[in-house]
């Protein structure tokens, strides 16, 4: 079996696919993924299944070589990549390392994080249906751990056909979207209006469970305070705690939280926070469930699209099978919320 040797693993690469499913109930997370997008994107680009584990680095990628036969890689933007001895590779762009190969990219400016997928995907065992990396936890990926030097990732047979290349979906313009609450009652009338006026910084508190905010506080309605009985949690919420400045919650969040909810970030627009950094400038709107619903089926055509410009086939499994509305839960589904509906096993 052909393996990734890793080189150098940078400050935190781990592997990742979309993420745990199933053990929410057991307070497991997500732990997917934080760009599910580009996930199905290169993933489609391979021919792989769409939701085949990948690395996932932030702030500096891996070097990785191929080792026991040859590998053909993909990675995407912000970073200039190329191998070694034989010139440079594009992001998005199928690249194929003889063994004994590798690859080396280099972050650009304002570069947070990044994948590079596998023809095949990396095949380390799954754990609760997923090869995802819980950190926190010790389980999953490679052996529940960040990569390290002298590491080697097995990698599953390639598929016959994967594609050449292709050009990714522009992001939406404009602020990250939002649908209010579920507990805007307990908030003062003006912290929406605060919420979704003001220029919110990014603060050095930021990893993969989440990112603390600072900007205009968000005051609580008379008599009411920041706590709430524990209630399901999902990638996109955005907690506030006593002091009033929000929590912005991304794959590796809790299952449940006691601060009250002022909104969640629609599943269109969660992969564009894993490209935010410390000291960026994030604002918010506020739009309708109706909306957000169309902005998952826009996004959903829009990388059916990206894959059908680049001869790879997209059909409707293989688009229900990428979960592109991203961090959607059904509350009524026992493997999302299990024992939480009255009557659940």
């Amino acid at each position: 079996m052909a393996r990734l040797a890793v080189i150098a693993p940078g400050p935190r690469s781990i592997v990742v696919d979309r993420g745990f499913r199933g053990g929410r109930g057991q307070g497991v997370p997500g732990c997917g993924a934080l760009d599910l997008r580009a996930l199905a994107l290169l993933n489609g680009l391979l021919g792989n299944a769409s939701g085949a584990a990948a690395v996932e680095w932030a702030l500096v990628p891996p070097r990785l070589r191929a080792e026991g036969g040859e590998l053909c890689l993909a990675f995407s933007d912000r970073v200039a990549g190329a191998v070694e001895g034989r010139g440079r590779v594009a992001p998005w762009q199928a690249v194929t390392l003889a063994e004994g190969e590798e690859l080396v990219l280099v972050p650009q400016p304002g570069a947070a994080t990044g994948l590079i997928a596998v023809a095949g995907g990396v095949a380390v065992p799954e754990v609760l249906g997923s090869r995802s990396t819980m950190l926190a936890a010790g389980f999953g990926g490679f052996h529940g751990r960040a990569l390290r030097a002298g590491d080697r990732l097995p990698c599953a047979p390639a598929p016959d056909t994967p594609g050449r290349a292709l050009t990714p979906p522009p992001a939406p313009p404009g602020p990250i979207r939002i649908t209010p609450g579920p507990e805007t009652d307990a908030f003062a009338p003006e912290a929406l209006e605060r919420l979704t006026s003001a220029p919110w910084r990014v603060t050095p508190q930021a990893d993969r469970m989440g990112l603390r905010l600072e900007g205009p506080v968000l005051d609580f309605a008379p008599g009411r305070g920041p706590d709430i009985l524990s209630d399901g949690i999902v990638p996109g919420v955005l907690q506030v705690p006593g002091g009033g400045q929000p929590i912005l919650l991304l794959a590796d969040a809790q299952t449940t939280g006691g601060y009250a909810r002022i909104g969640c970030v629609i599943g269109a627009d969660l992969w564009r926070l894993a490209h935010v950094l410390p000291g960026d400038e994030l604002r918010f709107a506020a739009v309708s469930t109706a909306e957000a619903e169309s902005a998952a089926r826009a996004g959903a055509e829009a990388i059916a699209g990206a894959l059908a410009s680049a001869r790879i086939p997209a059909g409707p499994a293989a688009l229900a099978e990428a979960n592109l509305a991203g961090a959607a839960v059904d509350a009524a589904r026992p493997d999302h919320f299990p024992g939480q509906i009255e009557g659940d096993p």
